[in-house]
């Protein structure tokens, strides 16, 4: 029996990695989109001299690797230049993940993506899980992760799909605002539902 994919998306600071790891524990593969992201990209892969070719030598560190910071500020201020780099790689990170969720022994797996909506990674899946939680505890806990001031994190929220829309595509939401036990219990009552489905549907 093919495992059925569940896509688990929130926004920055809302808890993702918290919640996949709890899963993991429970035996359940995953695979988190932002890995595959850093995988197709890794020095010898084709997409790394695409990116170097259309950029410059300036997007890679002296060691020759990505340098995620230039790359970032080059696309951020620049529409056309992150569509190229869109167009280039999410087929390589849509295979990748693919691949990966195909090697999953478990009843389901999951692909955890930030960008699960956005970049229409939830089409992989079978169904959303939205991990949300309230915005100014968001903004706190992902300044207090990151060490970053809060206009940059508003900044990152602006790129990421809005909550209605995150909220829009879910079929289960887990709101995250309570502490560690909770989320805990939260998590393997969710997992156990998850068991009595056939493909992601009751």
């Amino acid at each position: 029996m093919k495992p059925w994919i569940l896509g688990l998306t929130g926004g920055i600071g809302s808890g993702k990695s918290a919640v996949v790891e709890q899963f993991g524990r429970l035996g359940v593969h995953w695979v988190d989109a932002d890995h595959a992201a850093r995988w197709v990209v890794e020095p010898g892969k084709p997409a790394l001299a695409r990116i170097a070719e259309h950029f410059g030598d300036g997007v890679l560190t002296p060691a020759g690797e990505l340098d995620r910071a230039v790359l970032r500020a080059r696309v951020f201020e620049n529409a056309g230049e992150r569509k190229w780099l869109e167009q280039l790689l999410h087929p390589l990170i849509r295979q990748e993940i693919a691949e990966h969720l195909s090697r999953a022994q478990s009843p389901y797996a999951i692909l955890v993506s930030p960008l699960l909506i956005e970049a229409g990674q939830y089409r992989q899946a079978d169904r959303v899980l939205v991990v949300d939680v309230p915005e100014s505890l968001q903004l706190q806990r992902a300044m207090r992760r990151d060490q970053a001031s809060e206009a940059q994190i508003r900044a990152i929220l602006k790129v990421q799909a809005s909550r209605e829309e995150r909220l829009r595509h879910a079929d289960d939401v887990l709101v995250n605002d309570r502490d560690r036990a909770w989320l805990e219990a939260e998590v393997a009552r969710l997992h156990d539902f998850y068991l009595t489905l056939r493909g992601g549907q009751p």
